[in-house]
């Protein structure tokens, strides 16, 4: 089974200075985050939640 998926949002650059560059990605009925630095936030079915999954890794703890 392939998985399509299409970028719904262009990179995010982390506000703290670091190289994390934050993605969303349509995954059938589902959106995930995804970061350069090889972290994936959990699939959602609002676009936004994901955005802010990926919003919250950027920024950091």
């Amino acid at each position: 089974m392939a998985v399509n998926a299409v970028s719904e949002d262009g990179p995010e650059r982390a506000r703290s200075g670091q190289e994390h560059l934050t993605t969303t990605a349509e995954q059938g009925p589902f959106c995930v985050a995804r970061c350069s630095c090889g972290w994936r936030g959990p699939a959602r079915r609002a676009r936004s939640q994901a955005r802010a999954d990926a919003e919250g890794h950027a920024t950091g703890p």
